[in-house]
């Protein structure tokens, strides 16, 4: 049995082209915000800060360098997981959702704004993104431990699982938000749509080394994901442990979105529609389709952030409704081509 092929140019010309997006986008963040820069000031801020201006050099290292870093990474991620999970149910209208990752962040998120200055006093604040990661990764964990049975785990009873445990979670987020304050309620409704305003480089090392401990799982992963896209029984035929390979992808993706969500908030559609998309272009193999989620999520959340910053300045727009007023109606699009392929 053959892998999955590449389509014949398309992963070079899908490179080339994120690679350009990737490079403009860069340079249109740091460039545009409230006081803007040359694309000249910028070169020499980052190139020979002592030459620059104070405000230039501050501005740019303080501010728009982390969030640009930031944006890249968290699209990076949202964009693996959700290609790591379309190949592991082979469906390809899952999403890093299906885990229940985002919800048990939001709900450890939530908690934490809520209740945490009753209980951690100032230090509340600071542990944020360790509240949210920590609840991403227990609601996996629970719902990995629903599916298992006799040490094999069941994709669909995951998928199921999954939408009665995020059900769950967003019950019990709904009575912390009925019991918060005014001022907790707005901090709470910007943050589950998603923002990237509190970009820092404490935020960017975090998330890095949970990036870098996933790409160690990508190269196996891509192999295993393709051998699986034939069937788990043909999977095994061809010599993959299946149970470790569904357990490796599931914690790399626990593990990306979970940080993804700590330092971010919600931020949706990304990881269902960069796949998708990629697959269209390049084909389903996922030695090409988990390197260009990437870079192409990468590419959309910086997009939607410079959006995001820019339709309604001096205020931000939350990230999450910029990706979700793209990603509506692209999901729509991909039911109806859904159902017009089955009607064939």
């Amino acid at each position: 049995m053959r892998r999955p092929a590449l389509r014949r140019g398309g992963a070079g010309l899908a490179l080339a082209l994120c690679l350009a997006g990737l490079g403009a986008a860069v340079a249109a963040s740091l460039m545009s915000g409230a006081v803007p820069l040359s694309l000249a000031e910028v070169v020499t801020a980052i190139a020979s800060p002592a030459d620059a201006s104070l405000r230039d050099a501050s501005i740019l290292w303080s501010v728009r360098i982390p969030r640009t870093v930031l944006a890249m990474l968290v699209g990076a991620s949202l964009g693996i997981s959700g290609a790591v999970m379309q190949g592991l149910f082979r469906n390809s209208l899952a999403d890093p959702g299906l885990t229940g990752v985002s919800s048990g962040a939001a709900l450890g998120a939530v908690g934490t704004i809520v209740l945490g200055e009753h209980l951690f006093g100032r230090a509340a604040a600071l542990l944020l993104p360790v509240a949210a990661f920590l609840g991403g990764l227990t609601v996996t964990l629970v719902l990995y431990a629903i599916a298992t049975r006799a040490g094999r785990t069941s994709v669909n009873l995951m998928l199921l699982g999954g939408i009665a445990m995020g059900a769950l979670t967003m019950a019990v987020t709904g009575l912390l938000i009925f019991i918060s304050s005014e001022q907790q309620l707005r901090e709470l409704t910007f943050w589950s749509m998603g923002s990237l305003a509190g970009a820092n480089w404490n935020k960017i090392a975090s998330l890095s080394m949970c990036s870098s401990a996933s790409l160690l799982l990508l190269p196996p992963l891509s192999r295993t994901l393709d051998r699986m896209s034939l069937g788990e029984a043909e999977a095994g035929y061809m010599g993959v442990n299946v149970e470790k390979s569904k357990l490796a992808a599931i914690a790399a993706t626990a593990l990306l979105t979970g940080c993804a969500v700590a330092v971010s908030g919600v931020i949706g559609f990304v990881g269902l529609i960069v796949p998708h998309l990629l697959r269209i272009g390049v084909g389903p193999a996922h030695r090409a389709l988990l390197p260009l989620s990437a870079l192409l999520g990468a590419l959309l959340l910086l997009l939607a952030d410079l959006v995001a910053r820019s339709i309604a300045a001096p205020a931000e727009l939350p990230i999450g409704i910029v990706t979700a007023a793209l990603g509506g109606p692209v999901f729509l699009w991909m039911l109806l081509a859904s159902r017009s392929a089955e009607g064939d």
